[in-house]
């Protein structure tokens, strides 16, 4: 008599494919390109400025043109890459960046590079969530501990060690290199994603109904409220012209685009992902971490330079400490991601970045490099250890047929949350400043003992070198007093963004515990 059958093992899960490796890692590189360029420009716009002889309203139109373009693409690039699919997406997105870069780097006036960085975002913009919507749909879930990392640490590194690599392309060379340096690997990547990449296939029926007003709409909206959100805080909000305009444009294109997103045969945006509760929860920590990534990355540097003192290379040396502590651990989040409730992670790091930002509410005008040391090292390992969870909250249990829409929509959210904190770090810094220099003034007068004796000790200093003696100690003191109010702006700014990152850390305990998104990894 026959021995029963033995009871059939689970299938075994296919080996990680060699060729898709490969072509992701380069995809990955890609990515890491388009990232780092808003950074490295954004440390030298003195230098172009100074090279295209541009005045000092047009030049943050270098970075703003990028900001706004690349914020339209990338929601609409789920979109392409269903249409021309993901391999073509990708090789265009790289060829057209790489292109744009050269084009910038031959710039000869102000109008020139506005046109090719704009170009340069709206085009380069589609690598980003392309990558995010790969990283989910080639590989199954038990290769995410190694691949979220990857892309976890790119993202968040990338704007990290921006300034470092500015500042040091700038003062070993030239202005131009911030765009040359693209060339090479933007050429590289672009051929090799080319032959490598085969993940999908195009869908050129969808182009059918491609939505133009949904497009037209999505611009409108996308393109003014980034202007407002970067122009605002320096022209008084909407006591400007220009911003008030953009945003009664912002306004009614939000409205016509919604309309369309629900209303359309085949939307430009998809907005349906909202409805996964773990989706929209990823979105929402996605949009804080951005606050975190982006404006402490700009919180830093102002002390720093107004402070100070320092130099954009001297900036981004002191700076490049994230870097590192981002590199340490994130083979240590990948490889918890796996295994500990990736809510725990969060709550983890959200409480780190709290931990960071409430040490440097006790900020003086005498901290540098080791005093900024643990709050640096607690904001990189922190954005490691919320990146990576985030990113499979929100991605990992969506089905592949809606992750390249979704994908878009995650990393818009990111971007989105930086804009919005640089402008509320901004306004908040700027009003709070004003508020301190009132209550400094109404102390510093000519009726205080401590302020008179303290003038008539600088005055004697200044006689032993010559000039109006009175008058220096007098600048000397209105300087004293203006970094003094600057100070306890930063103060209250860092305590601001302490309580937000503890919210964070206790609303954790909201989302639900992913599971494996149906058909992953096929």
């Amino acid at each position: 008599m026959a021995a029963p059958a033995a009871p059939s093992a689970p299938a075994a899960e296919p080996p990680l494919d060699r060729r898709r490796m490969i072509a992701f890692l380069c995809m990955v590189f890609g990515m890491f390109m388009a990232i780092l360029d808003i950074q490295i420009v954004s440390a030298s716009l003195a230098e172009i400025q100074a090279g295209l002889s541009a005045s000092a309203d047009e030049i943050p139109w270098v970075q703003t043109s990028y900001l706004i373009a690349e914020v339209i693409m990338i929601p609409l690039s789920g979109f392409l890459s269903r249409v021309i699919s993901t391999r073509w997406m990708f090789t265009i997105a790289a060829g057209g960046f790489t292109l744009m870069s050269l084009m910038c780097a031959t710039s000869t006036s102000i109008d020139e590079m506005i046109v090719w960085r704009a170009l340069q975002g709206f085009i380069g913009g589609g690598m980003i969530p392309t990558v995010f919507a790969s990283a989910f749909t080639i590989f199954p879930p038990s290769k995410r501990p190694i691949v979220s990392p990857m892309i976890g640490l790119v993202a968040t590194l990338a704007p990290t060690i921006g300034p470092t690599v500015g500042g040091y392309l700038t003062d070993l060379f030239s202005w131009h290199w911030l765009f040359l340096v693209n060339i090479v690997p933007g050429i590289f990547v672009t051929v090799s994603t080319y032959l490598l990449v085969d993940f999908d296939k195009p869908n050129l029926d969808l182009f059918k109904h491609f939505d133009w007003f949904g497009l037209a709409f999505m611009a409108g909206f996308l393109g003014c409220l980034e202007y407002v959100l970067e122009e605002g805080p320096n022209h008084d909000w909407l006591a400007d012209e220009a911003v008030f305009a953009c945003a009664i444009v912002c306004a009614v294109s939000g409205v016509a685009f919604f309309w369309r997103a629900f209303t359309a045969r085949e939307p430009i945006v998809d907005l349906r992902a909202f409805g996964d509760r773990n989706f929209a929860a990823g979105c929402i920590f996605s949009f804080v971490m951005g606050i975190g990534l982006y404006g402490l990355t700009y919180l830093y540097p102002v002390y720093l330079g107004r402070v100070r003192g320092y130099s954009a290379l001297q900036i981004g040396e002191t700076m490049f400490i994230s870097g590192l502590a981002m590199f340490a651990t994130a083979p240590i989040a990948g490889r918890f991601s796996g295994r500990a409730d990736p809510r725990v992670l969060m709550a983890i790091g959200f409480s780190g970045f709290a931990a960071g930002t409430w040490i440097v509410t006790g900020l003086t005008k005498d901290w540098d490099f080791w005093e900024l040391l643990l709050p640096q090292v607690l904001r990189g390992c922190s954005l490691m250890l919320c990146m990576i969870p985030i990113n499979n909250i929100a991605l990992g249990t969506l089905p592949p047929a809606r992750m390249k829409n979704a994908s878009g929509l995650y990393n818009l959210t990111r971007n989105l949350g930086g804009a919005v904190g640089l402008a509320l770090i901004n306004t908040l810094l700027n009003d709070r400043w004003d508020l301190h220099l009132a209550r400094l003034h109404e102390r510093f007068t000519w009726t205080n003992t401590a302020v008179l004796e303290r003038l008539d000790t600088m005055r004697r200093q200044f006689e032993a070198l010559g000039g109006d003696a009175g008058a220096q100690a007098l600048k000397a003191m209105s300087n004293t007093v203006r970094v003094q109010g600057l100070l306890m702006s930063f103060s209250d700014v860092f305590l601001v963004l302490t309580g937000l990152f503890l919210a964070m850390a206790c609303a954790t305990p909201l989302i639900r515990r992913p599971r494996a998104a149906p058909g992953a990894g096929h």
